[in-house]
């Protein structure tokens, strides 16, 4: 583009927002030009990391739990260009589903990071200081889960029978899979670590849920051309997405807190060893994409050899 089509495309661009462009232009002329820091804003960045300890690696819990949810808002940076683009085509689908997955494999794969990059000693010790907070209470998390699938398959297996799309949300968010996390099994009292959570995200969480109910992953699938629907690489895209998420990515956490914990209570108080192994939470984004028998070993033979068809 010459000069001339450049100031002539800046000319229109502000007259059609109603803008005086030798305004902007003038602004232009004073301003400071761009910086790395200023854009990417390291100094506000660098300065998150509040240590409630002296323990050098409460600092490292703190930033790899800030990088995961950098990681988790690039995620759902990317579903929200697929929920909300209408009619949207195999290929840009399948584009924002490669990069939702390599954010993904990313998490799956940093678990080391965490898991051999704190002394034992240390973690059991700032980490009372965390009492009732949990990894669990990641808002962003949740949100993953609820733009991933239909809301029935994040519905506790002991509830689905009894919940359908005429079931009012509030019902469906308290009969959740990680509801079970945060009650007392006898008394069906919520747990601290469950109120917090549900008094700071809860109506947040069901607005986000009636957005994408119709808006999820596995609906805009569904609204693909049928013979796309059954490209096998397309299906194996899908597969390794859920495969990623609700197996790899639940393993590796799960390893990571029996190093450090063995049989200690989490920090929210949930029973975390059950609440969080894959053949317990029975959490499988894509159940049409399984055969029964990689939906009846689920989390249980880690379906590596199931991960892709032929």
């Amino acid at each position: 583009m010459t000069r001339e089509e450049l100031l002539a495309a800046i000319d229109k661009k502000y007259k059609d927002m109603g803008q005086n462009p030798d305004v902007h232009l003038s602004g232009l002329l004073h301003a400071e030009p761009m910086t790395y820091w200023d854009f990417i804003q390291v100094d506000a960045l660098l300065g998150l990391q509040t240590q409630r300890t002296q323990l050098p690696d409460e600092m490292v819990f703190i930033m790899y739990h800030q990088i995961n949810e950098l990681l988790f808002k690039m995620i759902l940076w990317e579903i929200q260009q697929v929920a909300h683009t209408e009619n949207i085509s195999t290929q840009k689908f399948s584009m924002h589903l490669d990069r939702i997955s390599r954010y993904f494999d990313m998490l799956a794969q940093s678990f080391d990071i965490m898991g051999e990059g704190m002394e034992p000693e240390q973690y059991m010790k700032f980490r009372d200081t965390l009492t009732p907070a949990s990894g669990f209470q990641s808002a962003q998390y949740r949100k993953i889960e609820f733009a991933s699938t239909e809301l029935i398959n994040l519905i506790d297996i002991r509830f689905r029978a009894t919940i359908d799309r005429n079931t009012p949300f509030q019902h469906a968010f308290d009969h959740l899979y990680w509801q079970a996390a945060g009650k007392d099994h006898q008394t069906g009292e919520k747990s601290k670590l469950l109120t917090n959570f549900e008094d700071r995200y809860m109506e947040e969480f069901i607005t986000f849920m009636k957005e994408y109910n119709t808006l999820n992953l596995w609906t805009k699938f569904k609204s693909l051309p049928e013979e796309d629907q059954k490209d096998k690489t397309l299906i194996n895209a899908m597969r390794h997405y859920d495969h990623t998420v609700n197996v790899l990515w639940v393993m590796a956490h799960l390893n990571a807190a029996k190093k450090y914990l063995g049989d200690s209570e989490a920090t929210g108080g949930s029973p975390w060893q059950k609440y969080m192994h894959p053949k317990y939470q029975r959490r499988i984004f894509f159940p049409e994409l399984w055969s029964q028998e990689e939906l009846d070993g689920w989390g249980i033979d880690n379906l590596e050899g199931h991960k892709s068809i032929d």
